[in-house]
Parts: structure tokens; C-alpha cells; sequence
């Protein structure tokens, strides 16, 4: 964006019909693009028409004149987007009036204009971190952990943290960087004093520079205020604080704020990003107005369940397509099966005269793509991939591009420098997926140096390094017809009609680094983005052994495949009744079971355990039942002999599960609420007050009550005290349920699971 541009001289078009931008639109969609509340934020489901809700409603305004275009500021994230923002306007009928881009290059373009004004010299634009940062790197850690301690740097001006704040913070927040926190904060403050040294800025310096500039000079802050009076922010849900914190300082005391994004779809907080923004936007905004798209044009009613299942309790988005074929999971026996039961399913699915283009397969890293672009390329399917092209992204791929870049000699004279160096970690399970990042990107540039080299035989080094950026350029053309493989993160805003989300297992999905409740939530929401691509097909896979470099590791189901598997199996119910199952088993299981607490060596567990019980074909508890998970927890065990120890553990047991299942321990720290609480006091109740009952929840439980009865009188089951004390205290657990007169044990496991379905149905 820039003062001088050509869009900002366009005059409006007069013959453009303002009431015609509204066909079409549902109830939800009209009131959010003519609503004249400000400032408002669009909560946009996945397929709701966000996009088009959002270029209705500038153009809207524009059009019937409660907006001047060419005072309108549209902030986007990537260049791609604000220019398909723009185009869009353009076919309704504003042509090019309307200001459109990301944050940096709006801020940039303001500097620019601050600097020139004032006769300040402009600084230096670093366009690349990695050569200011690496020799800043212990020398035995600068090929390996460059990549994360940039990461690391910018996470941290994303969210406005200074260097000497950055060791505590980080601590404080789980995250776990390469190397001590206190080594990153170094860095990262000799990174700064480096750049001041030398008069440069990167990108994340533009925005602060931009906020304080606009805040610290009244003119030119009213002056960049008036130019950009009404502002629109797409994707807010990614928003991060620095971003925040400039948009703050264009608007100032105005309320002429549009915000459009999906709390569901966010998944960048591991760059920055802070969903709050969106989720608490009317307590960053007083008197904002919400508004909430529900309906979905792009997928079906079973696809729209199963993605929906991902979120655990969340009602899915109302289908405006009619219904399809339920969605499938597979089991391979290992990740090349799981490849070629892919690459099969691609054909199978592909109808005749189809296009390829019109599917797709999502990964959660790009490690996974190679073994998938293999299979389906063994397949004669044609076949891109947004992860191949990500490779030129790499710091240590740019790194060694770069050198053959200023090299005449022969490519096969450099095929030696083709490989990545040594890593510390390189025999760490847990790290896996992500240290052979590495060695898969470097696996890919060896075959695109053998592809080049089949070509021409004596083809030089720089001509290679030309050649690649030829072929990632190639690879990002959208025209191509074949199938794409992409990352979870990648195919978010994208659609295709059939999707094939691989690789479901635990490690992948969640990702084995995400320990802390955010980052698991963070994944979860990761799994729905991926699962609602997806317009009728849904296929999704996982194999129960990887291929990790040369390591093969036994694989379990991803512990959230539970509840995806469960919501496939209850498509043919309406979702009420579908949860309302599915509550219940919740119940039947709290029933049995004390409570666990919400720590990842749970959910490792009981995935390990829902893995060895399909494998034999029978019911997870028959392995063993959550009161051994508990005291397993309890106890925690750190030999066969301590682990016999266990209940429901017996010798047995301990020989055929004692190696998992200790493994699965040595893995984690002890959760601190590990060990069972005290059972509380059975008292006796206080007087109830009848007048303070729900007559409506009383009447419901006396019903069940009568119906259990059947020809014994009611009280048999339980006495007119006990269903007002029910009703009184709507317990929710099991120990709740035991606190309660004239209920114990027994009755608990005869009618325990029943109560609690019935008290949380109508909570």
C-alpha cells in the first residue's frame, strides 16, 4: 500500500446497484454486511461465507455512501489475500478505491512517509534474520537450531516480550525452545543491539515503529487516522498483540472497526497469536456487537458432524448440502501401506473425466508429505504439493541454495554439501517427527539434484538453484490439474471436495511438543481446520508403525479418534440425541472410574489402551478399566515389580503391558493431582427449601423414578427426600452423587450413569 498508489484516484462507480450485493445472503449473513453497529465483530464459522460477507458488507457501505472507499483500510495477512480481496471488490463495483494489505506493508509504507516528511534517514530493510542471528548461535548449535531460536525471537516481538523478559515469560508460558531460556534472551538481545548498530529494522519492527510513531507524533497519528477512517481486519482470530497494539493506535478513540474471524480456527498461538482478541472482543471494545455465521455452504451434513466431533461436545454448523456418505477410518499396518491405501482411495474417489485437483491430502507436518507424494506419484497420479514448496522456506535449505548459487562448478561436485549436519537429538522419539524435518528436506533437494541431473548430465550448481526456484514456482501454480498434499496449517481457507487426512496418530496429532493445555486445544482446533476442508468425501488414516529416518516406531490411534469414530458411528441420530449418547457414556464411564486430572499422560494412556483393545478386538475396559488408570497414576510405578502393585494389574498383566505401559511413564513427569484426593465426609443435609427447587427437574427425575419402579412402589428406588436432595445440589460426578442421602455404591452402579445423563440434560 502505498500514498502514491493509483487505487486511492479511482472515482466510485455510480451505476453499481447497492440493494443487488444483498441477494442472495441468509438471515445471519444480511444483518452482519447492513448492520450499522460498530465497532462489530463477524464470528465466521468454516464455510459460512466469510469472505464474501465481508466484501459485501465494505462494498455495501461504500455503495450506499456510510463509507468513503477511498477512506477504507482492509488488513489481511498475506499479499495473496489482500490482492483477492481487492479483486473481489473490484467485481462489486469499487474497482480499485479500497486500500487493501497486510500489516506490515501498511505500516511500511507509513514509515516511509514518516521518515521522508521529517528528513530522517530511512533504515535498512532486513529482509533475512538467519545471517544476523546464526553467528550469534553457539558454533556446535548453528545448523541445527537456527530455525527455532528465530522462531523463538519473533514469538516473543509478536507478543511484545523484550529480550530481558524473555527467560521468565517463556517459562512461565511452557515453552520450550532449543536451548536454555536465558541463552535465547541473550540472543535475542544481542540480535536487537546488532540491528541498532547498523541502522536496520525487520519486519516485526515495523509494526512497533508504526504504533509509536502514531502515538508519539499527534500529526502525523491524526493525519494517518483521517486517511484511514473506516478499518476491516480479516481473520482476526490470528491476530497477535504486536498487530493489536498498532490497530489500537489507528484507531485511537474512532469505533469504526469490522472484524471478521473463527475462534474454532485458531492456530497460530504458537507464533504469537491470541485468540482472546476475537473471543473477548466486546471487553476489548465495549458495546461492540457480535454476530455469529452458523450456516455452512460447503459441506455435508456428515462431514460438517465428524469435523464438529473434533471439538468434543461442540454442535456442528447447520448444512445448507444435502447429505453424503459418512466419512471412513482405516488402520494400516505401517506408513507406506497407509501411502499406498491413500494413493488407492485418491483413484477410487476420482470420478470418470474427473478432475484430480478436486481432492486433497492433509498432513500435520511435512515430513509425512514425501512417503504420500511417493505412493501417489507410483500411482501415476499427478500430484503438488504446497509442502514441497515450502521447502525453499527453510533457513538450512536456503542456506546451502545460497552456496551453490555463486558456484559454476558441476552440480555432482556439490551433491556431498547436500545434506544436512549431524543433530544432537537425532534418537529422541519424542522429538522425531521434527528432527527429521530436516532430513526429509534434505532428502527432497537430493532428488530434485538427481531429477536436474537426468536432465542435464553437466549441469552446473547455480544452474540447479535456478532450476528449484523454478519448480517451487511451478509447484504453487493453482491451474495445475492433480492432487494436492498439504499441511494442516496450509490448507487452512482452502476446500476440496474430497479430503484424505493422514497420519492420525499420537505424536502427529496432537504433535508430540504440544504438552500444555493451550497448545493441546490449540491442536484440536488444528484437527477440525483439517477435517472441515472437506465438501462431500472424508477419509482418515493412521498407521501402527512410522518410518522415522531410519527408525521405525510402533504408532497408537490419535486419543482423539475416539470421539470422531463415535460421531460416525451416530450420524443416523439427530446430533442431540447423538450427545446426549454420548454424555451418557461419559457418565457410565465417570460411574466406574474416580476422577483423572486433564494432564497428557492421561490421554497417552488411555490412547495406548483403546490401541491394544482394537487390536484384540474387544472393549477398552476389558484391558483394564479407569480405576487401574488411576491408581496407576497414583502409584506410579518405575519397575515390573512395582507395577504388579498396581489394582487390576495382576502378573499377567504386568508381563504382557509392563514394557508400554512403563515407557508410557518414564515419558512424563508425575502429574501433581496424580494422587487420589481424600474421599469427602458424608454429612447429613442441610433442610432443603422446596420453594427453591426446579419443579421442572423434580418432575423429570420422579418420572425416571416411576418408570424404573415399574410395579414396586417409587420409593423402592429412592425416597421423595433423596430426589429433592437431587434436585437441590444437581450433582455432576460420581463422588457428588455419593454425598447424597440414601444413595451409595450399589445404587451408583445400578442408576449412576442414568442420574448424571438425566441432571446434565437438563442443566
Amino acid at each position: 500500500v502505498s500514498a502514491t498508489d493509483p487505487l486511492f484516484d479511482a472515482e466510485p462507480d455510480d451505476h453499481a446497484d447497492a440493494d443487488g450485493l444483498l441477494a442472495g445472503l441468509n438471515d445471519e449473513q444480511l444483518h452482519a454486511v447492513t448492520t450499522d453497529a460498530l465497532p462489530l465483530a463477524i464470528k465466521a464459522g468454516a464455510g459460512s461465507g466469510k469472505t464474501r460477507v465481508l466484501t459485501r458488507r465494505i462494498a455495501w457501505r461504500s455503495l450506499t455512501g456510510r463509507n468513503d472507499p477511498q477512506r477504507v483500510l482492509a488488513l489481511t495477512f498475506t499479499r495473496k489475500a489482500a490482492s483477492q480481496l481487492r479483486s473481489r471488490l473490484r467485481v462489486l463495483g469499487l474497482r480499485d478505491q479500497v486500500a487493501a494489505g497486510t500489516f506490515h506493508s501498511v505500516a511500511y509504507a507509513q514509515l516511509r512517509t514518516y521518515w521522508r516528511e521529517r528528513d530522517q534517514r530511512e533504515p535498512d530493510l532486513l529482509n533475512r534474520k538467519f545471517g544476523f542471528i546464526t553467528p550469534l548461535l553457539p558454533r556446535d548449535r548453528r545448523s541445527t537450531d537456527i530455525l527455532d531460536v528465530v522462531s523463538e525471537i519473533e514469538w516473543a516481538k509478536a507478543r511484545r516480550i523484550p529480550p530481558e523478559a524473555y527467560a521468565g515469560r517463556a517459562e512461565a508460558l511452557g515453552r520450550t525452545p532449543p536451548m536454555a531460556p536465558s541463552t535465547i534472551g541473550r540472543i535475542y538481545r544481542e540480535y536487537e543491539d546488532l540491528k541498532a548498530e547498523k541502522r536496520m529494522v525487520d519486519f516485526d519492527d515495523l509494526l512497533d515503529h508504526c504504533a509509536r510513531a502514531l502515538r508519539g507524533d499527534r500529526a502525523f497519528g491524526d493525519a494517518q487516522r483521517w486517511r484511514f477512517r473506516h478499518l476491516y481486519v480479516d481473520e482476526f482470530q490470528d491476530v497477535n498483540p504486536l498487530q493489536f497494539a498498532l490497530l489500537s493506535a489507528w484507531l485511537t478513540t474512532s469505533d469504526d472497526l469490522c472484524v471478521v474471524g473463527d475462534p474454532d480456527q485458531a492456530v497460530y498461538g504458537w507464533n504469537g497469536a491470541d485468540a482472546d482478541h476475537l473471543n473477548r472482543f466486546d471487553t476489548h471494545f465495549p458495546g461492540a456487537t457480535i454476530v455469529d455465521l452458523r450456516q455452512n455452504y460447503r459441506s455435508t451434513p456428515q462431514v460438517l458432524r465428524t469435523a464438529a466431533a473434533a471439538l468434543r461436545g461442540r454442535e456442528p454448523m447447520r448444512a445448507n448440502r444435502p447429505s453424503g456418505p459418512p466419512p471412513t477410518v482405516t488402520v494400516h499396518a505401517d506408513d507406506r501401506a497407509e501411502a499406498a491405501g491413500v494413493a488407492r482411495r485418491v483413484r477410487d474417489s476420482r470420478s470418470p473425466n474427473g478432475s484430480w485437483s478436486r481432492q486433497a491430502v492433509l498432513v500435520r507436518t511435512n515430513a509425512q508429505a514425501e512417503v504420500i507424494v511417493g505412493a501417489l506419484r507410483e500411482a501415476h497420479i499427478p500430484v503438488r504439493t504446497r509442502a514441497g514448496s515450502g521447502l525453499l522456506d527453510r533457513p538450512d535449505v536456503k542456506g546451502a541454495l545460497g552456496s551453490l548459487s555463486r558456484s559454476n562448478r558441476p552440480l555432482a561436485d556439490h551433491l556431498g554439501d547436500l545434506r544436512p549436519e549431524a543433530d544432537d537429538n537425532a534418537h529422541d522419539d519424542e522429538a522425531a517427527p521434527q528432527n527429521t524435518e530436516r532430513a526429509v528436506a534434505f532428502a527432497r533437494l537430493r532428488t530434485l539434484a538427481d531429477e536436474f541431473l537426468s536432465i542435464d548430465s553437466s549441469g552446473t550448481a547455480s544452474g540447479f538453484e535456478a532450476w528449484v526456484r523454478s519448480q517451487a514456482r511451478a509447484a504453487d501454480d493453482d491451474s495445475t490439474d492433480a492432487v494436492e498434499v498439504a499441511t494442516f496449517h496450509s490448507a487452512k481457507g482452502l476446500e476440496w471436495e474430497t479430503v484424505h487426512v493422514a497420519g492420525l496418530e499420537q505424536g502427529l496429532v496432537p504433535i508430540a511438543h504440544a504438552r500444555e493445555p493451550a497448545a493441546l486445544a490449540e491442536e484440536r482446533r488444528l484437527l477440525y481446520v483439517a477435517l472441515s476442508r472437506a465438501e462431500v468425501g472424508l477419509h482418515l488414516t493412521w498407521a501402527q508403525q512410522r518410518t522415522f529416518d531410519t527408525r521405525t516406531s510402533n504408532r497408537r490411534p490419535s486419543f482423539w479418534l475416539e470421539d470422531i469414530e463415535l460421531a460416525i458411528r451416530n450420524l443416523d441420530k439427530p446430533f442431540e440425541q447423538a450427545e446426549q449418547a454420548r454424555r451418557a457414556a461419559m457418565a457410565r464411564e465417570q460411574v466406574r472410574r474416580p476422577e483423572l486430572p486433564d494432564h497428557l499422560v492421561v490421554e497417552e494412556l488411555r490412547a495406548w489402551r483403546l490401541g491394544r483393545a482394537r487390536a484384540a478386538d474387544v472393549p477398552a475396559y476389558a484391558i483394564f478399566n479407569d480405576a487401574t488408570l488411576a491408581d496407576l497414576l497414583h502409584r506410579w510405578p518405575g519397575s515390573p515389580r512395582e507395577l504388579r502393585d498396581v489394582s487390576g494389574i495382576g502378573p499377567v498383566k504386568a508381563d504382557r503391558f509392563g514394557p508400554d505401559l512403563l515407557a508410557i511413564l518414564a515419558g512424563h513427569e508425575r502429574p501433581a493431582s496424580a494422587a487420589p484426593p481424600p474421599a469427602p465426609p458424608r454429612a447429613k443435609a442441610p433442610p432443603i427449601d422446596h420453594g427453591d427447587l426446579d419443579p421442572e427437574l423434580l418432575e423429570a427425575l420422579r418420572a425416571w423414578r416411576l418408570e424404573l419402579a415399574a410395579d414396586k412402589p417409587a420409593y423402592t428406588v429412592f425416597s421423595n427426600a433423596t430426589m429433592d436432595e437431587l434436585a437441590a445440589t444437581r450433582p455432576r460426578t460420581t463422588d457428588e452423587l455419593l454425598a447424597i442421602s440414601g444413595i451409595g455404591p450399589a445404587k451408583v452402579e445400578r442408576f449412576g450413569a442414568e442420574l448424571l445423563a438425566l441432571l446434565a440434560d437438563k442443566d
